[in-house]
Formats: structure tokens, sequence, C-alpha cells
């Protein structure tokens, strides 16, 4: 990170730093369960869309896109942040959908290594050793943890900078392929969105259907056609609830609410 402006760049460290700072300290308060982190990597994001689009029109057009649902370990947000910046600063407008792709395709992956490393291995040692060593009354123990959360602040601190290096290198390199980057990052968004409709969400048919001494559960049938069929579908339903004028994601939320309460009661959903 000793220098990141060349003779093409547009952002200075002054503005990854900028967009670390934001990061760090928006990513949580801004959470909200419709879009949860997708309020604050806007906020973080906000200063560079301004310097890179000139034109309001793309300006409102990338607010957009970085307002959208967003979720990682916010520790691991950074690299991210870092990755969409580089990319946008060096495609602009055309790195719309590659950015919409790495985000949807990143944010699981990276959720996945900061949840390990910073919710479990490194509370569970670290914690349990500083907690032992204050119930002996040993002040050393306090230091220890107070130690390690400046570290994880620390690395914090620097990792846009690593992902807008790593990722300036990345669209640097390949830069005459970009169609396939952004067909390779919008598939791999795909595909985890995929996953996550088979993996998250639930929905099981309890319904019986019984002709004299044979019963048939419902949710068997469904499972012989498709897996998962009713997730996929719900999806399906609120992806063209979406498109309608005047629904939001939150009306769509409540609809969904009403409709699982609904169909539970009467004995078709559970």
């Amino acid at each position: 990170m000793e220098n990141m402006k060349t003779n093409e760049t547009k952002l200075t460290k002054k503005d990854i730093n900028s967009l670390s700072r934001r990061w760090i300290m928006g990513s949580q308060v801004t959470w909200n369960y419709e879009r949860q982190m997708g309020v604050g990597y806007l906020w973080a994001m906000l200063p560079i869309i301004r310097k890179l689009y000139k034109d309001p029109k793309d300006q409102k057009e990338m607010l957009k896109t970085h307002v959208q649902f967003f979720n990682t370990t916010p520790h691991m947000g950074g690299f991210i942040l870092g990755i969409d910046a580089a990319t946008e600063e060096h495609e602009g407008m055309k790195a719309k959908e590659a950015v919409k792709g790495l985000k949807t395709g990143l944010m699981g992956p990276f959720a996945g290594v900061g949840d390990t490393l910073f919710g479990v291995l490194f509370p569970t040692i670290f914690g349990s050793i500083a907690a032992y060593m204050g119930q002996e009354g040993n002040m050393v123990g306090a230091v220890i943890w107070l130690l390690v959360n400046i570290a994880i602040l620390i690395f914090r601190t620097y990792s846009a900078g690593i992902g807008y290096q790593e990722g300036s290198k990345i669209i640097t390199s390949a830069k005459d392929k970009l169609d396939a980057l952004t067909a390779a990052a919008t598939l791999l968004g795909i595909t985890v969105v995929g996953a996550l409709i088979a993996t998250v969400g639930k929905a099981n048919v309890t319904a019986t259907f019984v002709s004299g001494e044979i019963s048939v559960k419902g949710q068997e049938i469904l499972d012989q056609i498709m897996p998962c069929l009713i997730p996929a579908a719900v999806v399906g339903g609120v992806y063209w609830l979406l498109g309608r004028k005047k629904m939001t994601s939150s009306k769509a939320i409540l609809l969904v609410m009403i409709l699982s309460i609904v169909l539970h009661a009467v004995g078709i959903l559970g």
C-alpha cells in the first residue's frame, strides 16, 4: 500500500483508507432485516462513487446497485470493497454486472472464513485464556484480550487496501477478458443464490393425501418431482412480485410472513 496511485488511477491511498474507515464504522450500524449490510456498503462506497462517476445518472445507477442486499462477516467485508473499488475504477459503468456478481459470489465464502476465524476460533482461544486469567485475578488476561482486538482492528484497517491492490492486478492483467470475467462473476452469483435457496429456504408441505387405506405425504410427492420445489417457487414468486409497481422488499417480506402463517394454520405448510 505504499503507492496506490498511478498515471491511470483515479483513487488515492486516502480514498482507500476512507473506504476502510467508513466500512468499519458503518457496516453494522445500519444493519436491517431487509438489506442487512447493504446500506453500510453503500455508505462506505459513497465517496468513491462520487469521485468515479461525474454523470448524475451514473451515480444514481451505482447507488441503486450498492444499496442492495449484502451480508458477510464485517471483518472480511473490506476485501470485497477493495476489489469492488478497483474494478469500478478501471472499468466504470461497464463493471456494474461484474460487481454485482462479485459481491454476491464472495460474501458467502468470505463469511464462512470470517465467522470461523473471528466468530469462533479467536474468541474461543484467546477469550478462554483471558477469562481464566481474569478469574484468577491476573490483569494480563484483560491485556491479552485488548491486544487481540487491537490486532483485529488493524487487520480490518488494511483489508480494503489489500483487496484494492489485488483487484487492480486482476483487472489490469485481464482487461481484455472483462466480458468473460463479468459472465463468470454473474454465474458465480447465481450459483450461490441457487444454493442458498435450497439450504436456507425451509418450506415443507405437511398435508397428507388419503384414499382409503392409502396415505401419501405431499412433501414426498414433491421431492420426487424436484427437491426444494416449494422454496424455489416461493423465491420465484417473490422475484416476480418485486417487478410489480409499488411493490417493495418490505411488502414482499410481510406478504410471505402472512401467507406462511395462514398456510401453517390450515395444515398445508409446516
